[in-house]
């Protein structure tokens, strides 16, 4: 029946049926940057695939469900039978089965492996990023398993495979596989070499079995496990499968699962083992060790997913104020909110370039690069992910009351906005170890100064930064109070000398005026009214 008392006009349409990979300027760029010319053509038909799909109404429907109907746990069968296992809605399944078909777990072995699968997993982060947990963590198993050699013949090909298979059954029967992970306990937390979970060695050679809990298990309907347990040894990394060989489901025992602030569509549980079967991944004693390249492949995984919600936000802010009229023009051209769009589209800018930059660092595999990770990981862990909350929540003002409501999507943005930042060690644990890069490894630092140094002399801002933070470190007194504060601008710095060497001048000048010259305020729409604020929203506007 239509409406008598008014007729509907001035609303925005959905933001739905485009290109995500190709509407964002920032991104292609960055891709093409560090691109292989002759993997151009394939590499950037794959994305722009991947970004029509994630721009499609109908898969946009499947994230809305994914996160409007979260997992169950049913510990039990209908006749008592323990089978702890987790029910998921069919949207969360369509979504798992299209991001590992886009190559989200398969980057070790494919050329330009890690830059094309962090443009993929920017984009499809922007559909629903609960399903983002168990792509990252298979992802970033492959490392580690990989210090066994024979573990990871059996496992990797599973692993990497573009095939969703969601069956429980025994991985060898399996097509494709998918991994979780459980290093923290109840009274651990970031301190793992507090973990009590035991290992008590069993007759065959490298098999365990383990005794104790997990407090955050993450997506506990995986295959395999890679966890933490204290074995004679010392603390070391074990592999826990699901389902055994025999069929049998391994002590896999599952208290609860996690109600969460957001990330509602993924499940993380309390996990107990109690006689469960293991196997032992690396040596004794060096648990820490045979997961530390796991941790900063998930780690970068967090800067690309915060790259993504911000990417999202700042779309869906621009879109909006775009097709809406207010005062006689469109939102999109008063002055004020110009400012305010620029300023968060130099955010997402800068996140997008850097996350880019140390995905074709993992491609290069030199020591140089390697170096560079080491520092700029952890910094931009810090950083980025702290930078997405605000993003959100002040890209959900754009819409005004509209971004308070379920229907706009923003809510959703701004719950799972502070997770990449929580997760996978939380701001103080990324600090403290740039601080320990800084102190124990100079080649890291070396490393930095070459990268930040390719700008010197192109902006006297960037300049100024680089000399101040020179300062900073030339005095550690005290130095531990102050990891946060070099860790951001060693964050920012980066930042900078990127956006100097490949953004369009609009957007470096804007960034460096407010984050490196002191020129924009605290919050958001502060930019120096100086700049050329609409061809840096121009740039950021998701051209449909």
């Amino acid at each position: 029946m239509a409406a008598s008392t008014h007729s509907v006009n001035n609303q925005v349409p959905p933001l739905v049926g485009y290109d995500v990979f190709s509407a964002d300027r920032a991104l292609t760029a960055a891709v093409e940057r560090h691109l292989d010319p002759g993997l151009r053509d394939e590499v950037l038909g794959e994305l722009s695939a991947l970004g029509r799909t994630s721009g499609s109404a109908q898969v946009q429907e499947w994230g809305a469900l994914a996160n409007e109907n979260p997992p169950r746990l049913r510990t039990h069968d209908r006749y008592g039978h323990r089978i702890d296992e987790v029910e998921f809605h069919p949207s969360w399944h369509r979504l798992l089965g299209k991001g590992v078909s886009a190559g989200l777990t398969a980057a070790w072995d494919r050329p330009a492996g890690h830059l094309r699968r962090a443009a993929a997993f920017l984009v499809w982060t922007q559909v629903e990023a609960g399903n983002g947990c168990p792509l990252s963590m298979t992802h970033a198993a492959v490392p580690a398993l990989r210090t066994d050699p024979d573990l990871a013949a059996e496992w990797e090909p599973r692993l990497t495979s573009m095939v969703y298979d969601r069956e429980l059954r025994p991985a060898h029967l399996k097509a494709g596989a998918l991994f979780g992970m459980g290093m923290t306990e109840k009274q651990g937390g970031s301190d793992v070499r507090a973990n009590t979970t035991s290992a008590r060695p069993l007759a065959e050679d490298g098999t365990y079995e383990l005794t104790g809990h997990k407090w955050f298990c993450s997506a506990p309907m995986s295959d395999g496990f890679l966890v933490l347990a204290q074995a004679p040894g010392g603390l070391t990394c074990f592999l826990v499968p699901r389902v055994l060989a025999d069929g049998t489901r391994n002590v896999f025992l599952l208290q609860r699962l996690k109600d969460k602030l957001g990330n509602r569509s993924n499940a993380s549980a309390e996990v107990e083992f109690d006689g469960t079967w293991a196997r032992r991944v690396g040596e004794e004693g060096r648990g820490v060790r045979t997961i530390i390249e796991m941790v900063a492949a998930t780690r970068l995984d967090c800067v690309l997913g915060s790259a993504g919600l911000m990417r999202q936000a700042v779309a869906q802010a621009v879109h909006h104020c775009d097709h809406r009229e207010v005062f006689g023009g469109k939102l999109a051209d008063k002055p004020l909110m110009r400012n305010v769009l620029a300023d968060l589209a130099i955010e997402s800018e800068a996140a997008t370039t850097l996350a880019l930059r140390l995905a074709a660092a993992c491609d290069d595999g030199g020591e140089q690069e390697r170096a560079l990770l080491r520092i700029a990981v952890p910094a931009a862990k810090y950083w980025v992910t702290k930078r997405c909350p605000p993003v959100a929540v002040e890209a959900a003002e754009c819409l005004g009351g509209n971004g308070y409501v379920e229907e706009s999507g923003l809510p959703r943005l701004v719950r799972e906005s502070p997770l990449n930042s929580i997760w996978e060690g939380a701001g103080n644990v990324q600090a403290l170890d740039v601080l320990r890069a800084l102190q124990r490894e100079p080649g890291a630092f070396d490393a930095y100064l070459r990268e930040v140094g390719q700008a010197r002399g192109a902006d006297h801002r960037l300049d100024g930064a680089i000399k101040n933070l020179l300062t900073e470190l030339a005095d550690l007194e005290g130095v531990q109070g102050r990891a946060r504060r070099l860790a951001e601008r060693l964050a920012l710095v980066l930042q900078g000398s990127l956006l100097v060497r490949f953004a369009p001048p609009q957007v470096a000048d804007a960034f460096c005026a407010a984050r490196l010259g002191g020129d924009g305020g605290a919050a958001f729409g502060t930019l120096p009214p100086s700049l050329d604020l609409a061809s840096v929203v121009e740039r950021a506007r998701p051209v449909t």
